[in-house]
C-alpha cells in the first residue's frame, strides 16, 4: 500500500481507501490519471468521507478488518465507489494480476458490498496545471484572498496577510550583503545578537556533513572555518524567514517534515550547482537561500487559507499522482510558487530567490535567473525519486540537464549519496528547534 491511503501503479485504476468521523471504511475506484473530487463524493455520500492515513490502514489490516478481495492484492471488501467514466469499462483489467473491473464487482457482489456509479472525479486533462505570466500574479492571489478568505487587501502583501514583518535582525543582514565593505566581524556581531540563531549557525556548520577539523566553538568559527561569510548570511536570512510564519498544525500523512524538505534541497541545489561549469554557476549562499525557501509558500498558505489548507491537504492525500499546483488551484485559485514569490518581492529579497520559488516547476523557464529556478526543479524532483518532498512525479527534460551543464548520472549518484547519509537529516532536526 502507497502512502495515504492510495494504491499508487500504473494500471489505469487506482484504489483510495476513505473512512468517514465514525472510522467506516469505504474504497473509491478511480481512473489513475483523474483527480478524486472529495467534494463530490462528499456530496453524493452524504458523509464527510477523506482518505484514510497509512498508520490507520496498517493497523486495520492486522486487525482483519481490511480483507483484500478475493484473487485481489489491490481492492477490498467495503461499500465501493466507483467513478461514472468507468461504469462501462468492465472488461478494463486493473489488478496486477490480471483482474477486471468486472470482476472485481462480482467480487464486491459475492461479498454482499454496495457498489455506486457516480461522477466523483476530475480528469487531470481538466486541471490547471499551468502558471500565468508572473505580473498576473498579485490580481490571481488578491482575487484568491477575497473570494477565499476575511482578509482586507492592503497595499503590501505582508500587511495583508497579516505575517509579522522581518525581524531588525533579518533586515541588518540583508543591508550588510548589500555593503562591499561588510567583514566577517559585522556578520558576527548580528548573528550573535539573536541566540537561537546563533545556536542554529554553529549546529549547522557542525554537521559531519561538511567534515570540518577541531571543534566548531562559535559563530566566527563557523563562518571563517566552514560555512563562510555568502553562506552564513543567507542561511542566517532562511532560518528567520522560516520563523516568520508557524509551521502548520495539519498536514497531508506522509509528507516530509518541512525543515526536513528544506534541508534537503538547499543541500542538494548547492551540491549540484558545484557539478555545473564554474563560469555558469549560480552564487553559492543565493542558490542555497533559494532551496532553503522553496516550499516556504507552503507555510504561507496554511497560514493564510487555514480552512482550505486542510481540504487541499486532504486532496493531496488522495491524489498523490496529481501535482501540488494544480490541487491548490483547484481549491483557493493560486498556487504556494505565486504567493511565496510575490511576498518575497516585498521583503525585497534577491531576485534570483524570487525567480528560484516563482519558476520552480516551470520545465521551459529560460528567462533571467533561470538557474537557479532549473536548479531547485531538477533538486525537488530528484529528491521525490526517494520520496524526500512533494514535487510532481514527472520526469526531468534531458534538455535542462544539458542547458545547465549537468550529467544527469552524476546528478542522480550525488542525491544517492546526500539520501543515504544520515547529516542531513541531522541539520533539519537543528532546524525545527
Amino acid at each position: 500500500m502507497s502512502e495515504s491511503g492510495s494504491m499508487k501503479n500504473s494500471l489505469p485504476v487506482r484504489c483510495v481507501l476513505v473512512h468517514d468521523e465514525q472510522g467506516v471504511m469505504a474504497q473509491c475506484l478511480v481512473p489513475t490519471d483523474s483527480m478524486l473530487e472529495l467534494g463530490r463524493l462528499q456530496a453524493s455520500s452524504g458523509r464527510d468521507l477523506n482518505p484514510m492515513p497509512s498508520a490507520q490502514i496498517l493497523r486495520a489490516s492486522k486487525m482483519r478488518q481490511l480483507v483484500p478481495l478475493d484473487k485481489s492484492r489491490q481492492f477490498f471488501a467495503l461499500p465501493t465507489w466507483i467513478d461514472q467514466s468507468l461504469a462501462a469499462r468492465g472488461d478494463l483489467v486493473v489488478d496486477a494480476d490480471g483482474m477486471t473491473l468486472q470482476q472485481v464487482r462480482d467480487g464486491l457482489l459475492e461479498q454482499r458490498m454496495s457498489i455506486r456509479h457516480v461522477d466523483i472525479t476530475v480528469a487531470a486533462t481538466e486541471l490547471d496545471h499551468s502558471l500565468p505570466d508572473a505580473d498576473q500574479d498579485p490580481e490571481q492571489i488578491n482575487d484568491s484572498l477575497r473570494n477565499f478568505t476575511s482578509l482586507r487587501i492592503r497595499q503590501r502583501l505582508d500587511d495583508t496577510l497579516e505575517i509579522p514583518p522581518l525581524s531588525p535582525t533579518a533586515d541588518r543582514i540583508m543591508q550588510l550583503r548589500a555593503n562591499p565593505n561588510a567583514s566577517v566581524t559585522d556578520l558576527t556581531n548580528i548573528v550573535e545578537s539573536d541566540p537561537s540563531l546563533a545556536a542554529q549557525v554553529v549546529s549547522w556548520a557542525s554537521s559531519p556533513y561538511y567534515a570540518a577539523p577541531g571543534k566548531i566553538r562559535s559563530v566566527q568559527d563557523a563562518i571563517v572555518r566552514v560555512l563562510g561569510f555568502d553562506l552564513v548570511s543567507n542561511l542566517a536570512v532562511g532560518l528567520i524567514l522560516g520563523r516568520t510564519v508557524s509551521l502548520p498544525k495539519d498536514s497531508s500523512d506522509g509528507l516530509t517534515p518541512y525543515w526536513l524538505q528544506a534541508a534537503y534541497c538547499a543541500t542538494t541545489v548547492e551540491a549540484l550547482s558545484r557539478l555545473m561549469p564554474a563560469r555558469v554557476r549560480p552564487r553559492q549562499g543565493l542558490i542555497y537561500l533559494s532551496g532553503l525557501l522553496h516550499n516556504f509558500g507552503y507555510l504561507v498558505l496554511a497560514h493564510t487559507f487555514p480552512p482550505h489548507f486542510s481540504r487541499i491537504c486532504r486532496y493531496t492525500e488522495a491524489n498523490p499522482n496529481i501535482s501540488h499546483v494544480a490541487i491548490e488551484k483547484h481549491l483557493v485559485g493560486i498556487c504556494r510558487e505565486q504567493i511565496s514569490a510575490w511576498l518575497m518581492q516585498a521583503w525585497n529579497m534577491p531576485e534570483e530567490v524570487c525567480t528560484a520559488l516563482r519558476h520552480q516547476q516551470d520545465a521551459d523557464y529560460q528567462g533571467e535567473h533561470a538557474e537557479y529556478a532549473n536548479l531547485v526543479f531538477i533538486a525537488t524532483r530528484l529528491l521525490r525519486e526517494h520520496g524526500i518532498g512533494d514535487a510532481p512525479t514527472d520526469p526531468i527534460p534531458d534538455e535542462m540537464f544539458d542547458r545547465r551543464g549537468l550529467n544527469p548520472e552524476r546528478c542522480r549518484e550525488l542525491v544517492d549519496k546526500l539520501v543515504a547519509s544520515e547529516d542531513i537529516a541531522l541539520i533539519a532536526e537543528q532546524m525545527s528547534l
